[in-house]
């Protein structure tokens, strides 16, 4: 009697908690979305939260979550791990020069074909499936992305000369989710594969979007790599640089940083570096106050704009 009066009291506990807790995140997350209702939020997905099924559908949710409160998600993606899949199964080694992948003419259909015919159509599937509209479409589409070959010894790897913003923008007024993969052409019509983080800041910048957050696997901007509790919740473009030059910031995060400041330089209101490997992490950074990874804005009186990774106090403020 004693166990099942005790389990009793633990159930009514556990009931009599969770509805609050729901509650009480209802309404924090309730000045984010007035406040970032119609904008624009482009979100770079990739590395764990790709591969992993059940982040993969989380995220697909949370994207759904997204637009249904107002916001105007444009989802890009690279992938790199399924590319390189593809190639061993053809028997084809990869070969990489400062970090990015020679791409020649057979490599390139292999990334075309992956790239827009799987994982594209994978993520729209899953965001369709979710309860949302999504339509999957690469930097060929419509023109989106004007690119422009980066160096002969890369082969068909390309950099974001020009973005046609009017084919995003009518599929976002459509409320429809825009799943972009990272291939451009140039006007000659020669395609290119471009890194998806690169595509990203190009996209966010000439969408003038809010906000674009990058999906990582690491916790965010690091003051010391060795040391995740060094997290930097808030940095300027300035900052970022200089973690790049002590080397701070290194190896393949150095990119990721680089991209998070170009598109702040072209136009972004703030970049977001986020963990991917947390479930929600979007949901998070975007309408929580505590938020969860790095923010990157152009100076620190723009760093209030209620995002996440904001301070409380400024949250306080606003509210």
């Amino acid at each position: 009697m004693t166990q099942a009066t005790g389990a009793h009291t633990d159930h009514e506990a556990s009931h009599g908690f969770e509805p609050e807790r729901r509650a009480r995140a209802l309404v924090e997350a309730l000045p984010y979305i007035r406040r970032f209702r119609g904008a624009v939020v482009v979100v770079k997905y990739g590395g764990h939260a790709m591969t992993d099924a059940a982040l993969a559908a989380s995220f697909a949710r949370d994207i759904v979550l997204v637009r249904s409160v107002g916001l105007h998600p444009v989802v890009v993606h690279g992938g790199a791990p399924q590319i390189a899949e593809h190639l061993r199964k053809l028997g084809k080694q990869s070969e990489f020069r400062d970090g990015l992948r020679v791409t020649d003419a057979e490599t390139l259909e292999v990334a075309r074909m992956v790239l827009v015919g799987k994982v594209g159509r994978d993520i729209v599937s899953a965001i369709n499936a979710s309860g949302g509209a999504a339509l999957g479409l690469s930097g060929e589409d419509g023109r989106l992305v004007t690119a422009v070959r980066r160096d002969p010894a890369l082969g068909f790897v390309g950099d974001v000369a020009a973005v046609n913003p009017g084919v995003i923008e009518r599929l976002v007024t459509r409320e429809i989710v825009p799943v972009v993969s990272s291939i451009g052409a140039d006007t000659g019509g020669q395609a290119y594969n471009i890194n998806a983080d690169t595509m990203a800041a190009a996209l966010a910048g000439a969408l003038g979007a809010a906000k674009v957050v990058y999906l990582t696997d690491v916790p965010g901007l690091l003051a010391d790599p060795a040391d995740v509790s060094s997290l930097v919740s808030r940095a300027t473009v300035t900052e970022v640089e200089a973690m790049v030059t002590s080397g701070a910031v290194s190896g393949g995060m150095i990119p990721k940083a680089r991209a998070c400041v170009d598109a702040v330089l072209q136009g972004a209101g703030s970049a977001h570096m986020l963990d991917g490997r947390i479930p929600h992490a979007v949901l998070l950074e975007l309408f929580t106050d505590a938020g969860i990874g790095t923010m990157i804005t152009r100076n620190h009186e723009e760093a209030g704009d209620g995002s996440g990774a904001s301070s409380k106090e400024t949250r306080e403020d606003e509210t």
